[in-house]
């Protein structure tokens, strides 16, 4: 048995297909990666399904930004936990905030009633909660089976400490799950330094788009952001990071 989990981060049929040919452990299926990840569409998750049955958990996030959410907003994810839990997702990934930066731990309770005994994954929410010491308790007494951070960083070698200090006080109760800046240069000083054994990563690489005729000056989003360049999971970025896991 594998004694590491390599999750990868896909936002599309072409990624996740990449990622299932490198034999990654799992899937976190979302939507728009390019601002950090929002709830996808079930027409995704049905069509990557029927190539491959690798795991997947499914993020639920209703919009980018913070993690602290409306009634209406809280009501549309409780709806998905509950869609993506009858579809059959493995797993879900959540977090909710309240305004002074605590865990929402009533409406993590309820959601995790919802999904029905499937794995839950406590995401980067916890990078700006106020005490991730705090906050790695309370996900364990909610019973969540993984934390994905980057020890409250921006990157995951930045926050080396306080992971080695996670895993520790963890105590194998939950996966701290390193995320942000992933790759396999990373899992080489971050698997030993501080015995963490999961780790989340996209491998995203760009590629060109296929359209030929390109309108200039006219932009469907942010105006830094190219219409024509396209981000997929490099399957050899994947293969890579497992080959260092396997090693160590």
């Amino acid at each position: 048995m594998k004694d590491f989990i390599l999750e990868a981060c896909v936002d599309s049929v072409e990624s996740a297909l990449a990622a299932a040919e490198a034999k990654v452990t799992r899937l976190e299926l979302c939507s728009n990666l390019i601002v950090g990840g929002t709830t996808p569409s079930p027409c995704l998750y049905h069509e990557i399904r029927k190539y491959t049955d690798i795991p997947i958990h499914v993020l639920i996030r209703p919009r980018f930004g913070d993690f602290c959410y409306s009634d209406y907003e809280y009501e549309m994810i409780k709806q998905e936990v509950k869609m993506y839990t009858e579809l059959g997702a493995e797993g879900v990934v959540i977090g909710i905030l309240k305004s002074d930066g605590t865990l929402n731990t009533e409406q993590l309770k309820e959601l995790a009633e919802l999904s029905k005994g499937r794995s839950l994954t406590l995401h980067r929410a916890f990078d700006v909660c106020v005490n991730p010491y705090h906050a790695l308790d309370q996900a364990i007494d909610l019973g969540f089976d993984t934390i994905l951070t980057s020890g409250q960083k921006n990157v995951c070698i930045e926050g080396m400490d306080l992971l080695k200090e996670l895993v520790t006080i963890s105590e194998d109760k939950i996966d701290i799950q390193i995320g942000s800046g992933v790759n396999a240069e990373a899992i080489k000083k971050l698997r030993p330094a501080t015995g963490a054994r999961a780790f989340h990563m996209s491998g995203k690489t760009s590629i060109e788009s296929a359209m030929e005729y390109r309108k200039e000056g006219v932009n469907m989003g942010l105006p830094a952001m190219s219409e024509y360049e396209v981000w997929r999971t490099d399957v050899k970025k994947l293969i890579a990071a497992r080959k260092v896991l396997e090693e160590i």
